[in-house]
């Protein structure tokens, strides 16, 4: 019997656009498609490179339904079953023999060319989990597999967030966790900020934590990491928001393998609606897999030639590594330097063919003191310039447009102030 997990109605293939969708990553699961078409295959096997799909085992095979059916009849059925009909034939009785020979769980993924509701009903019926009108595209086969694993109203729930600098010392670390601030106080969403520079980590002394254990304990035991292990490490800074801080130690050598933190990553992405990636700048295996898998990226650089290079460097590779993703986002910090020779933001967008999401002024007064004390740029000083610009950049991040924080009250200044006490 074909069990049923219906999560995806849309009669009406989507072509993919740069919206602020998030679609979670599916776990090691095992597909396998048997299409009919040549440009069907294409988007299957595309699809099985998108890094949402990057744990699942795909194998596609030509035929269709009669090849589906022959195929399953001496060996076992897979997780997912993608299963494109042509437009000859009679899907539904295809179906009942299929269901003959198919396991218990295995779910079914019908591509037709038929745009009929009551042919649509009948899949449902006979549990197929969703139903796609060809020509298909590659997001259309990404979001249907993946949304199987996921229920609907979880889908804030795992989103990664990643901020890196494209250039040492641009501030990303003090970006990155003003914006989990904003994230966690501003739009009331649970969050980890999850600091991956374990030689020279600063979210500890930005929130004025000092715990006894953090990110280096889960990264050297792997096979302990859980969601029990990881809620132990982590440090709660305020009601919203939590630390998985780094040890910033030199008492040994931090090199890792690629899939070091995967095991991290994971349960982070089933235990908090939003975790925010602290990224050292630095080029090797694991921080190259941190910032492709994450959901969304920032590139915090300074408006000179090095920052400009990077910037354009990282964001080419990410778009390339990422097709079906919303392009990598970039702000510029630390902008309006007395004397220094900048390169201005319309000439940095016209490089990166993106403009900027937001464009963080030079203010070494609030930005020391705020790293002084341990605080966040909202606790120094309420009113601050910066501090709307670290919300909109957290809204971008996480896809959401409104705060749940009330604004306009005559009482604000005063609250802020207790906050702050």
């Amino acid at each position: 019997m074909i069990s049923y997990a219906r999560q995806n109605s849309d009669a009406q293939p989507e072509v993919p656009s740069q919206v602020e969708e998030h679609i979670a990553p599916a776990p090691r699961v095992s597909v396998q498609a048997f299409c009919d078409t040549v440009e069907t295959a294409a988007a299957v096997q595309s699809a099985g490179e998108d890094r949402r799909l990057a744990k699942a085992h795909l194998k596609i095979q030509m035929g269709g339904m009669a090849a589906a059916i022959e195929a399953y009849r001496s060996a076992p059925t897979p997780n997912v079953i993608i299963l494109e009909t042509g437009t000859n034939g009679d899907i539904l009785a295809g179906l009942d023999q299929l269901a003959a020979v198919c396991d218990a769980g295995t779910r079914v993924i019908v591509i037709g060319r038929l745009n009929d509701v009551a042919l649509y009903r009948e899949l449902v019926r006979r549990g197929v989990s969703d139903y796609l009108i060809a020509p298909i595209v590659t997001i259309d086969v990404v979001r249907s597999v993946c949304n199987l694993f996921s229920a609907p109203e979880a889908k804030a729930v795992g989103r990664v967030l990643a901020v890196v600098g494209a250039k040492g010392g641009v501030g990303a670390s003090t970006v990155a966790h003003n914006v989990a601030w904003a994230i966690a106080r501003d739009l009331a969403l649970d969050s980890v900020v999850a600091d991956l520079d374990l030689a020279f980590g600063t979210a500890g002394l930005d929130y004025n934590q000092d715990p006894p254990q953090g990110i280096a304990e889960a990264v050297f035991s792997p096979d302990r990491v859980d969601t029990a292990f990881i809620d132990r490490l982590l440090s709660k800074c305020t009601d919203h928001l939590s630390l998985l801080a780094a040890p910033a130690t030199l008492d040994r050598v931090y090199d890792f393998g690629a899939e070091a933190f995967d095991a991290i990553f994971d349960t982070l992405r089933t235990t908090m609606p939003c975790t925010v990636l602290d990224v050292p700048h630095q080029w090797s295996g694991w921080t190259k897999r941190a910032l492709i898998a994450a959901d969304d990226i920032l590139v915090v650089a300074v408006p000179d030639l090095a920052n400009l290079r990077n910037t354009k460097n990282l964001v080419d590779l990410l778009k390339a590594s990422r097709p079906n993703d919303r392009a990598p986002l970039y702000c510029l910090n630390q902008v309006g330097v007395p004397k220094r020779p900048e390169i201005n933001a319309a000439e940095f967008a016209k490089a990166i063919e993106a403009e900027p999401i937001a464009t963080i002024p030079f203010d070494p007064q609030i930005f020391g003191s705020a790293a002084n004390n341990g605080q966040m740029i909202a606790e120094i000083s309420a009113n601050h310039r910066t501090i709307e610009m670290f919300l909109q950049i957290a809204q971008r991040l996480t896809g959401r447009g409104e705060t749940k924080k009330p604004r306009g009250s005559f009482l604000s200044p005063l609250l802020e102030k207790l906050r702050a006490k």
